[in-house]
């Protein structure tokens, strides 16, 4: 069995900032301050990002669950369709080929939380190829290596000890990398956020794609 960490944002769709929208507002109705933080989002959870967001506030930055939930539900409450999210070249594809293995299991390892992650891939129909309920999201951790062992840890209830080398972090940014090789496990990098696959590679990456245009490429490194 093979077990297959996708990152969302920048490596399988682009949100073009439908949901950076909602959280904003959601920011807005929960502190009543009118949002103005300064930030690098990329590769970073919810949980790290929304510390720093409170701090540039001067707020605490303790106790997010009742903002998170705020969060979740004005991203629910947009209204569905494609745009202007849209799925990156090739990723359909190659998520569909990986689907099609019996012996390899799809989940999402993001910085996002759980709700908005699951709503994000649902909204450019990609949900069905990904086990969601065993993902590891950005609501609890800052750290993004402990998104990856509470992921494998939920899939290994189900379906048994992975060797590590069968489990696959696939991202877009060096964060991604870090995690991965923090708990031991294999890095892909693709290159098609804003880190460039010289970067990825540099980070420790095992494999980079430039993308995920070429189907059998990523399979060859995906599905072994």
């Amino acid at each position: 069995m093979r077990l297959v960490m996708w990152d969302v944002d920048a490596t399988l769709l682009r949100d073009h900032g439908r949901c950076y929208g909602a959280y904003v507002s959601a920011f807005t109705a929960h502190t009543g301050r009118e949002f103005a933080a300064s930030l690098v989002t990329g590769g970073r959870t919810d949980r790290w990002i929304t510390t720093e967001v409170f701090a540039q506030h001067g707020l605490d930055p303790g106790g997010f669950d009742e903002f998170f939930a705020r969060y979740a539900t004005a991203v629910a409450q947009l209204p569905p369709g494609p745009e202007p999210a849209e799925v990156l070249p090739g990723a359909a594809d190659v998520l569909a080929a990986l689907h099609a293995h019996p012996d390899v299991v799809q989940t999402l390892v993001t910085g996002n939380i759980a709700p908005v992650a699951v709503a994000k891939v649902a909204n450019v129909g990609l949900d069905h190829y990904l086990d969601t309920t065993i993902g590891g999201y950005g609501d609890h951790h800052e750290v993004r290596a402990e998104l990856v062992r509470a992921s494998r840890a939920r899939a290994e209830a189900v379906h048994g000890p992975f060797a590590d080398a069968d489990v696959l972090v696939v991202g877009d940014t060096e964060h991604d990398v870090q995690a991965a090789l923090e708990c031991s496990v294999v890095a892909v990098g693709v290159a098609t956020g804003r880190t460039t696959a010289a970067e990825l590679a540099a980070a420790g990456a095992h494999h980079v794609l430039p993308d995920l245009r070429d189907t059998e490429a990523a399979l060859a490194v995906l599905a072994g």
